[in-house]
């Protein structure tokens, strides 16, 4: 993680791009590539969403890399990395999501009884 960080900031740097990666703009830019997933998903079938075709496989795979790229550089601007800030939010999670309230089940931890 830590060298594509060094080449994302490496390839900004080049463009002179720095001025333009605010955490605003980064966050921004991050749920316009975010919506571009969406898009080839919003009108399948579950089923249909696990077995994409190449051409479709092909620009999900390239638009996941525009958001780990936007994502990488928005944690590298805000001075963290993100994959620790990953690894601290699975150990919430499974202290939110405890095996025995969650398998199995699509309910928020809010809703656990």
């Amino acid at each position: 993680m830590e060298d594509l960080i060094k080449k994302i900031r490496e390839f900004a740097d080049e463009r002179d791009w720095e001025q333009f990666h605010s955490p605003k703009n980064l966050s921004m830019a991050l749920a316009g590539e975010v919506g571009e997933i969406l898009e080839h998903f919003q009108w399948l079938t579950e089923a249909e969403s696990r077995s994409l075709d190449d051409k479709t496989l092909k620009k999900v795979k390239e638009e996941i890399g525009d958001v780990q790229i936007y994502l990488a550089r928005l944690a590298d601007q805000l001075g963290f990395s993100p994959l620790q800030a990953a690894w601290e939010k699975l150990e919430q999670n499974k202290k939110k999501y405890p095996t025995s309230k969650s398998k199995g089940s699509a309910k928020k931890y809010t809703e656990f009884e």
